[in-house]
Formats: structure tokens, sequence, C-alpha cells
């Protein structure tokens, strides 16, 4: 979708999720969370896709909701990435930045849609 910020962004952060995760198990042998991340930030877009095609309001609202708690279940998983020394700080600052922005804006979204 051309003009549609938040469809963009969670599918560009998508394919940061899908490049890291393979660089995981490729460079790290890192398999279990690997698969965490990469259930959780694949599943941002998703649902957000989905309250682009919501059938109501609440129905929007809901779908937001999930890609916002999965977005937080991304941010865990990669500060664990960190924690653990399998990803460096340094080089995931961007991809934290990213997952913050797209945290800020379905909060946006969020509070707007519930007035």
């Amino acid at each position: 979708m051309k003009g549609n910020v938040i469809v963009n962004k969670t599918f560009d952060f998508a394919v940061s999720i899908v490049r890291l995760c393979e660089w995981l198990r490729v460079a790290r042998k890192e398999f279990v969370m690997s698969n965490q991340v990469l259930r959780s930030g694949t599943s941002i877009g998703a649902n957000v896709e989905e309250a682009v095609g919501a059938v109501s309001r609440p129905d929007f609202i809901n779908k937001l909701h999930i890609a916002y708690k999965e977005a937080r279940e991304t941010k865990y998983w990669i500060r664990l990435l960190i924690a653990t020394n399998y990803l460096p700080p340094d080089e995931t600052s961007r991809i934290l930045r990213d997952n913050e922005e797209i945290l800020r804006i379905i909060g946006s979204i969020l509070i707007s849609s519930k007035k």
C-alpha cells in the first residue's frame, strides 16, 4: 500500500526480522529464540494488514491491539538476544528503533480510534 505508513513500516520491519533470523540461524546457530522473534516480528505486519481489512471498528481495534502486543513481544525477544550475546547491541539499535517507532504509531492509532 503506497500511502499507508504503518503497513509499509511493519512490512519492512518483517523483512528485517526475516533477515535477522536467517543470520542468527546461520552465523550463531541459534534456533529457539530466532523462531520466537520470527513469529512475533512478522505477525505485527500481518495483524496490521488484517486491521486494514477489518469488517468493523471493534474488529479494527482488536487487530491493532494484537499487532501492538506482538510488537511488545518482539522487543522482548530482541532485548533477550542482545542480553545473551547472540546479537551485538550496536548492530541492533536500528531494529530496536524501528520497533519503538511501530509501537508509537500503533499506540497513536489505537488512541485516536477509540475516540
